[in-house]
């Protein structure tokens, strides 16, 4: 698992983000039209790509997608 194929797997479930406009030090949340939904997506995604199971205290804690990432490689 890299950054860059978890920034791509993010990239797809957004559908106003171009490939390649996200970057590490992104704050997933100043992505446009976040919402609510939102964060079940990546959750989902998550579990589903990674088996991984983050919670919503989990989503909090991180701020940036490099957060979210290492998030993901430290429960896997």
């Amino acid at each position: 698992m890299t950054i860059e194929d978890f920034i791509s797997k993010l990239e797809v479930e957004f559908e106003d983000v171009e490939p390649g406009t996200l970057k590490s030090g992104t704050s997933f949340r100043d992505i446009e039209d976040w919402s609510s939904m939102h964060a079940l997506i990546v959750i989902a995604l998550i579990d589903t790509e990674y088996d991984v199971i983050l919670s919503g205290t989990d989503l909090q804690a991180a701020n940036t997608i490099s957060d979210l990432f290492e998030l993901v490689r430290t429960k896997k």
